[in-house]
């Protein structure tokens, strides 16, 4: 596999109201502020940092099917354990590795004018993968399809401590709505007093996997192995 390599754009929309002095004195409420007096204007602006991230995410399943349920869970807990061995081996760390979900399901033969007829069974499980050296990803996920994952998906690529990209995205989204202000003030005529008040845009984070329960069952050579990782 190739090199993964992307640059993220951070990001931060910023809306200030600010409070001019006006040939008409008007009478405007502020929500949350006190009645100001003099025009209000509002403007919205976006600061944003471009940085190269340095966190991939891939997530890596395992499916198998089988005559019997113990039969597809079995195989699917072998190669899904081979699986995880291949991650840890290649220096990937408890704290990155994240079971995301285990399925059990019947395959259904269907024919005409008949019920459908179990005719075996299909066992999934998934892993989440943290990277925290990109360069490393592409010969890992060879390693785990060589171990018996055979479906991949991802890499989603993040930043692993985007709030200082955040402040300075938000001081560069404060500068911008300034000068818009001051450059909408001078063209009506008026001059821009002060800031009234600042509101933020939300920053979408990565949303973590939903924790999941489990009940063991035994009697199997092999069992589903649940990895914990860290959110």
């Amino acid at each position: 596999m190739g090199k993964i390599s992307r640059k993220l754009v951070i990001f931060t929309p910023v809306a200030l109201a600010l409070a001019s002095a006006a040939m008409a004195q008007d009478m405007v409420a502020v929500p949350g502020a006190p009645m100001l007096a003099g025009t209000r204007l509002d403007i919205v602006a976006t600061g944003e940092v471009i940085s190269v991230p340095d966190i991939a995410t891939v997530g890596a399943g395992v499916v198998t099917q089988g005559s019997t349920a113990a039969a597809a869970m079995s195989e699917n807990a072998r190669r899904a354990a081979a699986t995880v061995a291949a991650i840890r081996k290649a220096g990937v760390g408890d704290r990155d590795i994240q079971t995301t979900s285990i399925n059990l399901s019947p395959i259904y033969k269907y024919a005409e004018n008949q019920p459908p007829v179990i005719t075996g069974y299909q066992a999934s499980s998934r892993v989440s993968v943290r990277f925290r050296d990109i360069k490393k990803a592409g010969p890992i996920l060879d390693s785990l399809v060589a171990a018996g994952a055979n479906q991949i998906d991802g890499p989603s690529l993040s930043i692993d401590k985007p709030e200082p990209l955040l402040d300075e995205a938000r001081a560069k989204a404060i500068v911008a709505a300034r000068e818009r202000a001051a450059l909408y003030a001078r063209a009506a005529g008026l001059q821009v007093k002060r800031i009234v008040s600042i509101s933020e845009g939300s920053y979408a984070a990565p949303s973590p996997p939903m924790p999941m329960m489990m009940r063991a069952q035994a009697k199997e050579a092999a069992d589903s192995s649940i990895e914990a990782g860290e959110q």
